[in-house]
């Protein structure tokens, strides 16, 4: 077998911890995944790998030889892309992840100005409230909400968002408007069941460091706790982002705001840093003006 494509096959069970998984990803036989490390370590004259019943973990020798191993590969692929052109016209599939809302509202508006810019791009929009694993699943750009986990992964900040408590005016105008987070307790709650939501609502300065509301209504849509909140049922806690047009508009009403938290960062990823194909590059670039223009999130 090519050493290089040795190298690539070590690297990727590095990555997943799995002969099988590393297998699956590259369209590979587990016994030939396993006789590409084999003749590295015969190659080497050294353990790369120690493996049981369970796990797969570098050595040491191997956690400094995969290193060496994704320099010389990315170096490869670098020169082979410049050759082809790839960095120079963006071409191919590209895959881009947000949150459901999100995408649609902010996301969606910048991948079909970048399909008319670049007619030999296809895109793919995952829009999913759920952290995608980027490697695992194949994506090249994701828009992320939240402080983000040192991952190694190229991180552009676009802005901000909060998390902010509203209702109708019709509801506050015939139940009142709080004026301290204690006060929820005596309020009609609307909220999201989503994979971020909690009974327990935090607060900033000022205030106790989490509420913990007991719901009337739980919708497992942010739209729904957004539609339930229009009709005037009650009060829902959002991110700013997902209520800023209605709030501008005068049909929400932004409550409580001098305790909120601090705000959450708005970041563009993507993995593959200054290397990146150049549909993955001018997707970036445009994305990120885009989103640091938009006045609404910078919050």
């Amino acid at each position: 077998m090519d050493r290089w494509q040795a190298m690539r096959i070590f690297a990727k069970v590095a990555e997943t911890g799995s002969f099988a998984a590393a297998g699956r990803q590259l369209g590979l036989s587990p016994p030939a995944v396993t006789r590409a490390v084999a003749a590295l370590e015969a190659t080497t004259g050294t353990r790369l790998l120690t493996r049981t019943t369970r796990l797969v973990r570098l050595t040491e020798a191997g956690g400094r030889y995969v290193e060496d191993c994704r320099r010389i590969l990315a170096d490869i692929d670098e020169a082979e892309a410049a050759a082809a052109g790839a960095y120079a016209t963006p071409t191919g599939t590209l895959s881009v992840t947000a949150s459901v809302l999100f995408g649609e509202i902010y996301v969606l508006p910048i991948l079909t100005e970048y399909l008319d810019r670049h007619p030999a791009v296809s895109l793919r929009g995952l829009f999913l409230d759920r952290v995608v694993n980027i490697v695992e699943e194949g994506i090249d750009v994701a828009i992320r909400i939240g402080h983000l986990p040192d991952s190694g992964m190229a991180a552009l900040r676009v802005g901000t968002v909060r998390r902010v408590v509203c209702g109708a005016p019709a509801y506050f105008a015939r139940h009142g408007i709080p004026t301290h987070p204690g006060e929820l307790v005596r309020h009609r709650i609307i909220a999201p069941i989503g994979a971020s939501a909690s009974p327990e609502w935090r607060f900033g300065p000022g205030a106790p460091r989490g509420v913990t509301v007991q719901p009337r209504l739980s919708c497992n849509t942010n739209a729904a706790a957004i539609a339930a909140a229009l009709a005037g049922f009650g009060i829902t806690r959002l991110l700013s982002y997902q209520v800023a047009g209605l709030l501008a508009e005068g049909r929400l009403q932004r409550i409580l705001a001098e305790f909120e938290e601090p705000p959450l960062p708005i970041h563009v990823i993507h993995p593959e840093g200054r290397r990146a194909a150049a549909r993955v590059r001018s997707f970036v670039d445009l994305a990120v003006e885009r989103l640091r223009a938009n006045p609404l999130l910078q919050v």
